[in-house]
């Protein structure tokens, strides 16, 4: 069988620039046609039409952006997983709990391109691509291993699938739904406590923004880490936000470095050193810099942030939060 390549996904890999949407939506109950939470068969909305999971499946291939982590947090093991982030060995990010890590190793199956052939012998029951590049001709060759196959759901593009769509298709999928609904409660929660116990977010201008090796770029509304912000209370950049067009980041030439003037800048790093950024003469002319309203966020930081998976946006809420706090107090 042939490799499934997309050049959106390399896009999403090389930049780290994969969109997972913060929505505040609460969890989704059973649909018409489904079966009880732990009962099979299951039905599953996704863009490819209604999935059906025959029985309770026990051999997982988790090949979406955070897939494989939503399926340990919810107490399945995939046999196979794709390592997006990339952390190398099991995939397994620094900020899952010990106790949802896995006990056996998967077959590590690649990010850029899934070897199907991999994929098929493993003899999966359920394959797993809830954000993914949404293309027609990656869900067929897909499905014709004979498995139920949970791709982007209804009405989702290419890897917009947001964090709590990702954990009810997953939830649902592998019969889960009270342990996905108890899961979003608690991201619910976590941003809850730490929005009350810093009323000086409310309303502040955040300006968020990445270096990359040759170029700076900031964030618009659309993206997890401008919806990260807000609901901690921040708004997105007035400024940054006037050019948004259809993409969910502009770019920043030199000439216009003072677009990350605001209450705050938050900086991340892609595929350089935070430090890089601290050290950068341009970033340190910004008025909110010199003037110590910045945050540079380490690589595991912002992969945490960025991630858009419960476990990961809950240990982002707890590091960021203080670092943040200090830096509007000067």
């Amino acid at each position: 069988m042939r490799w499934l390549r997309t050049s959106s996904v390399l896009l999403t890999v090389l930049l780290g620039f994969a969109l997972a949407g913060c929505g505040a939506s609460q969890p989704e109950p059973v649909p018409a046609g489904s079966s009880p939470d732990g009962a099979f068969p299951v039905t599953v909305n996704t863009a490819f039409g209604d999935v059906t999971i025959p029985e309770r499946p026990e051999r997982v291939v988790a090949l979406g952006w955070g897939d494989a982590e939503t399926a340990l947090a919810l107490g399945v093991q995939p046999v196979g997983a794709a390592d997006w982030l990339p952390v190398g060995g099991d995939g397994v990010p620094s900020w899952l709990p010990k106790d949802k890590r896995y006990t056996t190793p998967p077959v590590m199956l690649g990010t850029m391109e899934v070897n199907v052939e991999k994929v098929a012998a493993l003899k999966p029951d359920l394959i797993l691509d809830t954000r993914a590049s949404g293309e027609k001709d990656r869900y067929d060759l897909l499905s014709r291993l004979g498995v139920p196959v949970v791709s982007i759901p209804e009405g989702a593009e290419s890897y917009t699938t947001t964090w709590d769509q990702q954990l009810d298709l997953i939830g649902k999928a592998l019969g889960k739904t009270a342990e996905a609904q108890a899961l979003h409660q608690q991201v619910e929660d976590k941003f809850a406590r730490a929005k009350a116990a810093h009323p000086e977010f409310a309303g502040k201008a955040v300006a968020v923004g990445a270096k990359m090796t040759n170029a700076y770029g900031a964030y618009v509304e659309g993206d997890q880490r401008v919806e990260f912000m807000r609901r901690l209370g921040f708004t997105n950049s007035p400024e940054i936000q006037r050019l948004a067009g259809e993409k969910f980041f502009v770019n920043v030439s030199p000439e216009r470095m003072d677009l990350f003037d605001a209450d705050l800048a938050m900086m991340f790093p892609i595929g350089v050193d935070a430090q890089d950024i601290r050290d950068d003469r341009m970033f340190r002319s910004v008025p909110a810099v010199r003037e110590g309203r910045s945050v540079v966020l380490s690589e595991d930081l912002s992969q945490a942030f960025s991630a858009g998976t419960a476990h990961g946006m809950m240990h982002a809420v707890d590091a960021v939060s203080p670092k943040i706090a200090e830096a509007l107090a000067r």
